[in-house]
């Protein structure tokens, strides 16, 4: 692989003393660098994935081919739509239903008010009816009809003593002749008629008389009694039973609306999940099976189902369209250590499989300030991709970028250090032979030699185990 190494800075290199354990040291230049591998992602892309509110079975019947290039209006995922459409049918029958049914009752409880006012009217009225019908009774018609009823045995008895004291004049008077004539039996035989009439119709009095102020009186006292107080607790009932009663037919119909707006809403989430039964391309562009989030390329268990006759996976992405108008950069998950090291607008190369004789150049767009759950961070990289090559997304490549560089910098064999208490020191050869250990200050670290801060200066020799 050919390095990039920006211009003036050339490697910095230790060299080497009188034998192998000696470095002289000198000002090089310094630069540390990063390699990590990272994938082609679109900037721009249609995520496919059922979000159902309702329906749940998802069956394949059409299933574009993984990498196919399509044309706009293309049909990309196609769904077996034989059952919901039933469902469709049988719920907006039902749904009809219940609007007709909570419009009667709706209707029905418009009238309930002026129906409950008139029921409690006409309760109210038989109650004071009943009341003053067993007062008038109690107070004066009891009474006058007793009255009645003796003055009537009395004018019967009235009767049949006129009819017999006239039957005795009669006979009297007809037995002083000797021959009684055929006229004057007639009239006596009439006149007895009378008194037998008179006789039974004083009987009949006497009989309506004994009935009326022993049975028929007193049982009208009871029956207008039993009225006046029925009417009076049906009347309480009624008065007591009204507002609870427009309650409850009030929660009813409340009811009824809250189911009916419920139906409705199932009815309008299993029509909005029909429409989820055929996906088309919006624009000219690419199908890829699998899912592109958060900057990664996932398939996995999921390619097993993605087939015709599979069930699709509900809530998550299964497939993705990218538009022939996106740009492809490059997307990558880097480690703490290589996340910490990168600058922002940080520059490099990426070379592809096959063609590492191309050197791309790429910059640091974005890195992200938190890590992924798996500890990694990702990094976006925009590029300037060659003509004549053909790159799809997902594709992989190595990029290399320039994290740290010094122009001029005194840099020792990582080796040469030593940790001590007082922190990291260098052996270095006097010019008398004899050595010390002197306290430095350590920089940055590439490729085992660590940068020297302060310390340490050019001409020096050190000794490396």
């Amino acid at each position: 692989m050919t390095r990039f190494t920006p211009l003036p800075l050339v490697a910095l290199w230790l060299t080497g003393a009188a034998h192998a354990d000696e470095l002289t040291l000198q000002p090089k230049p310094f630069f540390t660098e990063q390699t990590f591998g990272a994938t082609a992602i679109p900037n721009e892309i249609t995520r496919i994935r059922l979000e159902p509110k309702a329906w749940a079975d998802f069956e394949f019947i059409h299933l574009a081919a993984h990498g196919s290039k399509v044309a706009a209006g293309d049909r990309l995922v196609a769904f077996d739509a034989e059952d919901i459409d039933k469902k469709l049918s049988d719920a907006g029958h039902s749904l009809v239903a219940s609007e007709i049914s909570h419009a009667q009752a709706a209707a029905d409880f418009a009238k309930l008010t002026e129906v409950q006012q008139l029921k409690l009217d006409a309760l109210r009225r038989a109650a004071r009816n009943a009341k003053e019908e067993n007062q008038y009774f109690t107070t004066t018609r009891r009474k006058a009809t007793e009255e009645h009823a003796a003055h009537t045995l009395k004018r019967a008895k009235e009767t049949l003593e006129n009819q017999q004291e006239e039957l005795r004049q009669l006979t009297k008077m007809y037995a002083a002749d000797d021959l009684v004539e055929e006229t004057e039996e007639i009239i006596l035989t009439r006149q007895r008629d009378a008194v037998a009439h008179a006789e039974f119709g004083l009987r009949m009095e006497q009989l309506d008389h004994e009935r009326s102020i022993k049975v028929t009186l007193p049982r009208e006292a009871e029956t207008l009694a039993a009225s006046e107080r029925d009417t009076a607790l049906a009347l309480a009932k009624a008065e007591a039973d009204q507002p609870r009663h427009l309650k409850l037919q009030t929660i009813q119909l409340e009811a009824s609306a809250t189911a009916l707006a419920r139906e409705k809403e199932a009815f309008a989430r299993l029509q909005a999940d029909r429409k989820l039964f055929e996906f088309k391309a919006p624009a000219a562009g690419w199908f890829y099976h699998g899912c592109i989030e958060d900057g990664r390329w996932s398939s996995g268990e999921l390619l097993k189902t993605l087939t015709i006759g599979g069930k699709a996976p509900l809530k998550r992405s299964f497939a993705t369209f990218i538009p022939s108008t996106a740009k492809l950069g490059l997307s990558a998950f880097v480690d703490e250590s290589i996340a910490r090291s990168l600058t922002p607008d940080a520059k490099g190369r990426a070379t592809l499989a096959g063609r590492e004789d191309l050197e791309i150049p790429i910059k640091l767009s974005k890195i992200a300030e938190t890590p992924e759950p798996d500890g990694h961070y990702r990094a976006s990289f925009e590029v300037s991709w060659p003509a004549g090559i053909s790159i799809v997304p997902g594709s992989t490549a190595e990029v290399s970028l320039i994290t740290y560089e010094k122009a001029a910098a005194i840099a020792v064999p990582a080796k040469a250090l030593t940790f001590t208490p007082a922190g990291w020191t260098a052996e270095v050869k006097l010019a008398d032979g004899k050595t010390e250990h002197r306290q430095v200050k350590r920089g940055r670290s590439a490729k085992g030699t660590c940068e020297i801060l302060s310390g340490l200066e050019a001409g020096q020799v050190i000794l490396t185990p």
